[in-house]
């Protein structure tokens, strides 16, 4: 009977090639520490959005915020008291860009924090498999399996760029979401 279990790593071979990769491994692993360092400070960043839209101090939004216990929770509730504490509507729908764009950017932060790496006999990281279920015409299967080739440096070189924007971004936008809450009637 064939084993259902994927094949044991050779893990001397590994090892032993392993100081020829690991320029490679370490620019991959500390760009993979930049994108989780930079979504983080973005996400913290809405405790302030939160803060605003509550009308209440610091501590008290960041108690809001971390009982919510997934990031789209928050956005969730952020995004419903938009939509009843800011009075004009650009002020809103740059929040709901502002929004979209960390969105974005947890997408390939969430597949590279929430992922198991492969490696080649010489030690370099090959592939990324997504420790989610997916469901494709009936059938379920664990995870998709992507190359870590070029372009997927380069779109990790990419958003965190965009999430030093988007950072940027949110400390220009909080005055405005500021006046155009504390104006409404």
């Amino acid at each position: 009977m064939a084993s259902q279990l994927p094949p044991k790593p050779d893990f001397e071979s590994i090892e032993t090639a392993a100081p020829e990769s690991a320029d490679r491994r370490t620019m991959l692993l500390a760009l993979i520490g930049n994108l989780s360092f930079s979504w983080s400070n973005n996400e913290s960043m809405f405790i302030y959005v939160m803060m605003l839209l509550l009308d209440t101090n610091e501590v008290s939004a960041a108690i809001v915020f971390s009982t919510l216990n997934t990031t789209r929770a928050r956005l969730d509730l952020i995004q419903r008291l938009a939509v009843i504490r800011i009075a004009k509507k650009e002020v809103r729908e740059e929040l709901d860009e502002l929004i979209e764009r960390f969105t974005v950017a947890t997408r390939l932060r969430n597949e590279f924090n929430h992922a198991m790496f492969m490696l080649d006999d010489h030690g370099y990281i090959t592939h990324t498999q997504s420790l989610r279920i997916v469901e494709q015409k009936g059938r379920f299967k664990f995870g998709e399996t992507r190359q870590v080739d070029q372009a997927r440096i380069d779109e990790l070189y990419a958003t965190i760029r965009d999430l030093r924007d988007l950072n940027r971004d949110l400390w220009d936008f909080l005055p405005r979401l500021q006046a155009s809450v504390h104006n409404r009637a």
